[in-house]
């Protein structure tokens, strides 16, 4: 499957479930970059997973290669010579950068099927100005890229609170020293979604609607507010219909009767609403 993004080319090859072989002759005429990620099948589909396991490649098509492979689908991201910042014959990419980039790409193709085609030329520009950072860094490349790259670090943020969701220590300090970042730094990058403690109450919140709405977990409301860190009930009924419209009992009883609530559960951040401010 091919996406085109303007002068960018994003692929997600499905690759059969056996052990196999290929090869990629040289091919000067057609002298393009490729961002190569290969993705175990086994974890093709977990939302939160990881780019640091990941070996992310760079290749020119003007080169030949081959490698054998099992279980593995492929993403890759090419790019035309032609563009300002790969005018060399030869790239190097910092550790730092393979991983960075290895997110953004995991990020993207999650992203792809909530993708309108008004979004199409902002997340092709982002992914340019990313691209130019990451393989030649440069002052004005950095300053260019800011977006994208809180876009990527957002998405690392959010993939550790998810993990620590049901941890009552779960603060901005805690998430400062698990990223690396200053609190000033974290504070600006989810001001868009109106600041991380607002993010984690959010996503604290959807887990009880989740919760509710299973047929199979008869546990009271306030059992399953307080898994979550809301130990007033009176204070997470006023939170909870601010968020969904509705109070946590009228959410289990649609929940229990199909009838679904009004807004959607799934708070992944996704490329468009990082880079556009959408969430």
């Amino acid at each position: 499957m091919v996406w085109n993004f303007g002068k960018l080319t994003f692929t997600h090859m499905r690759m059969p479930n056996v052990r196999y072989g290929w090869r990629h002759l040289s091919k000067p005429t057609i002298d393009n970059w490729c961002l190569h990620l290969p993705l175990p099948k086994s974890r093709l589909y977990q939302k939160n997973l990881e780019a640091g396991d990941l070996d992310l490649g760079l290749r020119s098509f003007a080169d030949p290669f081959e490698s054998v492979s099992e279980g593995i689908d492929h993403l890759a991201l090419c790019m035309p010579r032609s563009l300002h910042f790969i005018q060399s014959s030869k790239i190097e990419i910092h550790e730092n950068s393979k991983r960075f980039l290895a997110d953004y790409i995991l990020l993207l193709h999650r992203s792809l099927p909530s993708l309108r085609s008004v979004d199409v030329p902002h997340i092709a520009a982002a992914t340019t100005c990313l691209l130019a950072a990451s393989l030649t860094p440069s002052r004005d490349h950095i300053a260019a890229a800011q977006r994208p790259i809180e876009s990527v670090i957002m998405n690392r943020v959010s993939q550790i609170i998810a993990k620590h969701l049901a941890n009552p220590a779960l603060t901005p300090n805690l998430l400062c020293r698990e990223i690396g970042m200053s609190r000033s730094s974290l504070y600006r990058i989810f001001e868009p979604v109106g600041g991380v403690s607002t993010y984690i109450r959010r996503e604290r919140l959807r887990k009880t609607r989740d919760a509710l709405a299973d047929s199979s977990d008869g546990r009271p409301i306030s059992t399953i507010a307080e898994q979550w860190g809301f130990m007033d009930r009176s204070a997470y009924s006023r939170m909870f219909k601010k968020e969904f419209g509705i109070s946590p009992r009228e959410a289990r009883e649609e929940g229990w009767l199909n009838v679904g609530c009004a807004r959607p559960t799934n708070g992944v951040p996704t490329l468009h609403n990082l880079l556009l401010g959408r969430h």
